[in-house]
């Protein structure tokens, strides 16, 4: 089944070598797309909880606009549509730039406001989430509001909401597949050009689904131990198994 990966392709390559080309823009794609997306996911987030609405309101039209149009109308906008509004000179520059560049930008523009959208409303949440003496003890000592959120709330916000930041890590590596309309070669299209070559369907895109599922279990390991490194003292789930010292001893001598 997957011996077709190690044939020799009209390039004079093995189709093998197309995949992990594909993989390498796949993972450059969805890396700096995140640390995109984090930055003004973060910003936003924390605008939105903002007591001035001149702040809140621009945040919250930000994520309801990126957040709810498809990921895939908006590849295209960014790669048909967005450069025909731009200045003569920077427009032309922009569709002129040779492949991969030329689709690579765009996507990476797309995802990175798409998923920063998302991760705003994740920031949102475990800002809310904070009890209000969070901000009441900030506000006794004098903090201003930046201060405030800079090392209060944020800070702890991240540290709830890791879990949440795990889906929306393999969410951008899954999103990269719809650049793929707009002629970047990531991991899915070298799969349908090896399909396409070879006519072997099941062999090629069985092995992109397992780059795939590899991809979100290194995702899931490398967020699972953030999540254990950052969790909070005191909030590690309770079993019946693995009880507090103190707690267990209290058990043991209840009536």
């Amino acid at each position: 089944m997957f011996s077709v990966l190690f044939e020799e392709a009209p390039d004079g390559q093995r189709y093998i070598d197309w995949l992990i080309s594909g993989l390498q823009w796949t993972v450059t794609l969805a890396f700096f797309g995140w640390c995109i997306a984090f930055v003004i996911g973060v910003a936003v987030g924390a605008g939105r909880t903002s007591p001035s609405r001149a702040i809140a309101i621009p945040c919250r039209l930000y994520t309801e606009f990126f957040r709810n149009i498809p990921v895939l109308i908006q590849m295209f906008l960014w790669y048909f549509v967005v450069p025909e509004f731009l200045p003569f000179g920077l427009g032309d520059a922009i569709k002129q730039m040779p492949p991969p560049w030329g689709a690579f930008w765009p996507a990476l523009v797309c995802l990175s406001l798409y998923t920063s959208a998302r991760v705003s409303e994740q920031v949102r949440a475990g800002i809310e989430a904070l009890p209000k003496g969070q901000r009441e003890a900030a506000n006794a000592l004098s903090l201003s509001t930046w201060k405030t959120y800079r090392h209060v709330l944020i800070p702890q916000a991240l540290r709830l909401i890791v879990p949440s930041l795990t889906s929306e890590v393999m969410g951008i590596y899954k999103n990269t597949s719809v650049a793929l309309t707009i002629g970047l070669l990531e991991l899915t299209a070298q799969a349908r050009q090896i399909s396409e070559a070879t006519f072997q369907t099941f062999g090629a895109f069985a092995s992109a689904t397992l780059i795939y599922l590899a991809l979100a279990l290194v995702t899931f390991l490398i967020m699972t131990a953030v999540e254990y490194a950052v969790r909070i003292p005191g909030q590690e789930p309770v079993t019946g198994r693995k009880l507090p010292r103190k707690l267990a001893l209290a058990q043991e001598l209840k009536p």
